[in-house]
């Protein structure tokens, strides 16, 4: 093999390699991917939640709270990116640690803790208002759950 087809065959592999490990969530593909922690199909696009590790693997949930449960049981995992539905944006995902989350018996999720997520907290306050509930961060949702 001459100098010229092996630089060609490396720069090859090295771009693979490249691309292969790139972290970033993938699209949840509603009504076929199945949730990485109770198994039921996703297909509410207002309640499901994704987790990619630091090595680029993709976990994907039917219900936020199929998230929070995950996380407890694989304390371990390095975590690059964790997504949230947006309630209010259905099919539109938000950072968890920079969301607001509404408790609230009025909206049904489904695994039923009735646990919704917004990316703007003035709309999560509209919905409490108008449906009732309790307002979280993503730090003291992840302390209710784990009290249950």
């Amino acid at each position: 093999m001459n100098t010229k087809h092996l630089k060609l065959f490396i720069g090859s592999i090295v771009l693979l390699l490249a691309i292969s490990c790139k972290v970033a969530p993938e699209a949840i593909e509603y009504g076929k991917d199945q949730c990485s922690f109770c198994k039921m199909n996703i297909v509410d696009q207002t309640h499901s939640a994704q987790l990619v590790t630091a090595k680029g693997k993709q976990f994907k949930f039917d219900a936020i709270e199929c998230m929070v449960n995950y996380l407890d049981q694989n304390s371990e995992e390095k975590i690059a990116i964790l997504l949230v539905a947006d309630y209010a944006n259905p099919g539109e995902m938000t950072e968890a640690e920079t969301a607001t989350f509404l408790i609230s018996k009025a909206i049904k999720s489904p695994m039923g803790a009735n646990l919704s997520a917004f990316s703007v907290k003035n709309t999560a306050e509209e919905f409490q208002q108008k449906h009732s509930g309790e307002i979280f961060t993503w730090e003291l949702l992840k302390q209710q759950l784990s009290d249950k």
